[in-house]
């Protein structure tokens, strides 16, 4: 396992929904590594490549590679093995992709690293799905129940935590290990719009289930002033 434990200051965790890097790195300019991580999704990671990721990483940002590896065993591996070198913080896999995958990709992280290996998070439902999305794609069981499946799974097969929607978060930590890492999208202040989330919480709401990390996007990237508008769910996330 690596080493899960991570500065009070990087509970916030800002998705980099941009088209290029020059955005990116545009908007990054505006904050201050102390107060968060940077989230680099598919979007932004094809455009700009791993080069992006490498400047990221210089400039003192802890990289979260959210790629959300899904594939045989041997070929998780060695993209996890490619990340490594990279030297992001934290990489994620689905954890639908089954307990063979998910220990290839945790050897894998393992080997590469020198020093601390990245986090590695599992993937359980989508924080854009809800229960009748679920079923159109074939999975009859509830959400809770799938999540917390896969959460185990995850936990047993040498993931550091997953990413799940707050409203899973209880569950989680009742049965795994109280350092497992619960990473959760669909964070907005009662004033944001929902956008395309549909199982939201407030930061206050996030801390008080036990949620350890929170992801959020638009109402920083969007904002006028993204380091007063970090501030404003990192403040509420952290003194709930």
């Amino acid at each position: 396992m690596s080493d899960s434990s991570l500065p009070k200051d990087h509970y916030v965790i800002i998705a980099l929904d941009f088209a290029d890097a020059e955005s990116a790195l545009t908007f990054v300019r505006q904050l201050k590594p102390k107060y968060c991580a940077l989230k680099v999704g598919f979007e932004l990671f094809v455009a700009a490549g791993p080069a992006l990721v490498e400047t990221l990483v210089s400039q003192g940002f802890r990289v979260f590679l959210d790629l959300k590896f899904h594939d045989i065993p041997n070929t998780v591996a060695s993209a996890c093995a490619a990340a490594s070198k990279l030297g992001v913080w934290m990489v994620n896999i689905h954890a639908s992709g089954g307990p063979k995958m998910i220990t290839a990709a945790r050897e894998a992280l393992d080997c590469q690293a020198t020093g601390p290996a990245p986090l590695l998070i599992a993937v359980t439902v989508l924080t854009s799905m809800d229960q009748d999305t679920l079923h159109q794609i074939g999975v009859a069981r509830k959400i809770p129940e799938v999540v917390d499946h896969w959460a185990t799974m995850a936990a047993d097969h040498g993931c550091d935590g997953v990413v799940c929607s707050a409203q899973e978060v209880a569950a989680i930590r009742a049965q795994n290990r109280a350092e497992f890492l619960t990473v959760t999208p669909g964070i907005r202040l009662p004033e944001d719009a929902k956008d395309d989330q549909h199982r939201i919480f407030t930061p206050e709401q996030a801390q008080t289930v036990g949620v350890s990390h929170i992801v959020v996007g638009r109402p920083i990237t969007c904002s006028q002033d993204p380091q007063a508008a970090l501030m404003k769910f990192y403040t509420a996330f952290t003194s709930a």
